[in-house]
């Protein structure tokens, strides 16, 4: 750093950014809280209810609104994002106060933990396609690829703290004193979001509005006119189905009833792929300016989906949790390339939008979710993730195929490095 500057290559110069200083640790304090609360409640529910259905349904119920994401996106676009994001912050804050107050009363119960988890599920879901398009409307292009690997890299990382520290906190305070810090960590994340700075959104600049559901239709139009874009989604979408249901939403039933852990063996799993990712995303913030995003994502992908298909054949604690790291230090060499070309070949005005049909992507989860339950009861936790994960492998090769003169040629948009 000569002159006090951040050189424009360093894995800090992101934080020669303002807004980027504030934009951090908010979106860090947001994902150690969202890791909290779906250890605490998720092994809640399965403990009160004794069934990897009734966790599935949560696991889902806190993805239900994926539907609603491309319109947070369109509301981004026409008042800003960082507005956006502080309210959904503030409204995360005010479901764990909720929660907190029942604990300490007395009064939860799995009915309860799933409708508040229906409430934080409508909004929920758009959290990180409206924190990235906040980032990008920041943030120079050589500096993005950095960015989003930070970005990418405080998620993961909040992942590993975040189980670790709600098994810990209900294991030696109890749910109600726990969800006491859950809820003062969404406080300091909606102060922070609001200290953030972005440039004017439309709605300031004069722009002649139209309706959201014009702006919507004009979002969905560009993404399919766009084959980099849509491929992308398709494969966003693919990972959420097939991927995280195995290395996420089921890792309750496969601690408890596959390696017969605990709470905190749990915990130790989660933060293994967490902190696999981690790795990974550390790794592309400080190396990752040069990779072609399109063929790393794909490649990634593939890999990511073999080493799933290993791991569901997995019956020893410890290989798993290796198998696990790995799978999530490949998966964040798949997600943050990929987030990196939608906001590099998305233009400007179309980012919000764009970002939140990435997030309806997620919906892929809670139906991999709901699909996998039953399944696993049906045939097996082996059988069913081997299922899932050469179902991804397979539908990875067939978008890499389908659209290979758009992704796979090194010279074309989505392998290089320019913004439009």
């Amino acid at each position: 750093m000569a002159g006090g500057k951040l050189r424009a290559t360093g894995v800090l110069a992101p934080f020669g950014q303002r807004g980027f200083r504030f934009q951090w640790p908010a979106d860090l304090a947001t994902s150690w809280a969202f890791e909290m609360e779906t250890i605490i409640l998720g092994w809640y529910v399965l403990t009160e209810t004794g069934s990897v259905t009734w966790l599935a349904i949560f696991g889902s119920l806190l993805l239900i609104g994926t539907l609603l994401s491309p319109m947070f996106g369109v509301m981004g676009d026409r008042v800003g994002h960082r507005r956006v994001l502080s309210a959904m912050r503030a409204w995360y804050a005010v479901l764990a106060a909720v929660l907190t107050l029942c604990a300490m009363a007395g009064l939860l119960s799995p009915w309860l933990v799933c409708g508040v988890g229906f409430l934080s599920g409508l909004v929920r879901p758009s959290d990180m396609g409206m924190r990235n398009a906040l980032i990008a409307a920041g943030m120079p292009p050589p500096l993005l690829m950095g960015a989003m690997g930070i970005e990418r890299m405080s998620a993961d990382s909040a992942r590993v703290i975040g189980a670790l520290t709600g098994a810990g906190l209900v294991a030696f305070l109890g749910i109600g004193p726990a969800y006491l810090a859950v809820t003062a960590i969404y406080l300091c994340a909606f102060v922070l979001t609001l200290q953030v700075d972005e440039p004017p959104p439309r709605a300031a600049q004069g722009v002649i509005m139209k309706t959201p559901w014009a702006d919507l239709g004009d979002g969905i139009a560009y993404a399919r006119a766009t084959p980099p874009v849509l491929a992308a989604l398709l494969l966003a979408c693919l990972a959420n189905f097939a991927a995280y249901p195995i290395s996420g939403g089921l890792l309750p039933h496969v601690a408890r009833d596959v390696y017969g852990l605990d709470r905190t063996g749990l915990g130790y799993l989660s933060a293994s792929f967490a902190g696999g990712a981690m790795l990974g995303s550390l790794f592309i913030s400080a190396r990752g300016g040069g990779l072609p995003p399109a063929r790393t994502m794909l490649a990634a992908s593939l890999s990511w989906f073999l080493l799933l298909l290993v791991f569901a054949r997995l019956t020893d604690p410890v290989l798993g949790g290796v198998v696990l790291a790995l799978a999530g230090f490949v998966q964040s060499f798949c997600m943050v390339p990929l987030a990196v070309l939608l906001l590099r070949i998305t233009l400007q005005e179309f980012r919000g939008r764009v970002m939140g049909l990435r997030m309806l992507a997620v919906y892929g989860l809670p139906v991999g979710l709901m699909l996998a339950g039953p399944l696993v009861g049906e045939i097996g936790f082996a059988d069913a993730g081997a299922l899932y994960a050469g179902f991804g492998a397979l539908c990875t090769v067939a978008i890499a195929l389908f659209w290979r003169k758009h992704l796979l040629p090194r010279e074309v948009p989505a392998n290089g490095l320019r913004s439009q």
